[in-house]
């Protein structure tokens, strides 16, 4: 397996990585959707479980961005750069709003079932740290994954390095899916509601890492530049270095 080979596998894999926060849509909902979850008994797993499986992906996100970078700066390196930048921004947003839902775990254990709580205080509480995780959301997990595209998409769709079309898409749809932060933005949608304009940039990030992972880059001229450094005492053990060659 080439260098090149390997760089997109684990780009490939890093990405598919990040579908696996979906089942938080779900395990989130008892405290997203009961003002007074805060107050009642029960396990809390899925808020931990749901923590866990955002934390996994911040750092797949990073790791995308990190392993692509030297082979696409050779295409653009600003928006190879500015691609990392994002990801590490999306990363940390993520996991302000993972701790904002953790914390109600810690006060709910604490507090939620003492004695002479203030039940109007604490639900109030929950209520600040649910709306902080849903802006959170709204600004790493919607509004970045379609700069994103924007960035990643137009350095794919230039330099070949996968079929046209599956950049194509996270370019058509990264557009209409920062206008639709925007307008949650400014109240003309429900905070928190489900986003269809979020479905074209999850079909480019999937059909990505699905194509990294089987198939690979693809022959471009951005990669035929970089070419093995041969020596003389070349060995089966010690597999050749790569060096950039001017395109």
């Amino acid at each position: 397996m080439t260098s090149l080979r390997k760089t997109a596998l684990v780009a490939g894999v890093f990405y598919l990585i990040t579908f696996i926060s979906i089942p938080t849509l779900a395990l989130y909902g008892p405290v997203k959707n009961h003002r007074d979850w805060i107050l009642s008994s029960g396990g809390h797993t899925g808020v931990l479980v749901g923590g866990f499986l955002e934390v996994i992906v911040a750092l797949a996100g990073i790791g995308t961005a990190v392993t692509l970078y030297p082979v696409v700066r050779r295409q653009n390196e600003g928006a190879a750069l500015g691609f990392v930048a994002a990801r590490v921004l999306e990363a940390g947003m993520i996991f302000t709003g993972v701790v904002s839902l953790l914390s109600l775990v810690t006060l709910r254990h604490d507090l939620g079932g003492a004695g002479g709580a203030d039940a109007a205080a604490l639900v109030t509480t929950a209520a600040s740290h649910v709306a902080i995780y849903n802006w959170t959301f709204l600004l790493s997990q919607s509004l970045m994954p379609g700069v994103n595209a924007l960035l990643l998409g137009s350095v794919m769709y230039r330099s070949r390095l996968v079929p046209r079309i599956i950049p194509l898409v996270g370019l058509i749809g990264a557009p209409f899916l920062i206008c639709t932060v925007i307008v949650t933005l400014f109240g003309g949608m429900k905070l928190g509601s489900p986003q269809l304009a979020a479905v074209p940039v999850a079909a480019w990030e999937l059909s990505l890492g699905v194509w990294l992972v089987v198939k690979g880059f693809r022959s471009s001229p951005i990669t035929t530049g970089m070419s093995p450094i041969t020596t003389g005492m070349a060995t089966a053990s010690a597999p050749p270095a790569y060096q950039d060659v001017a395109v």
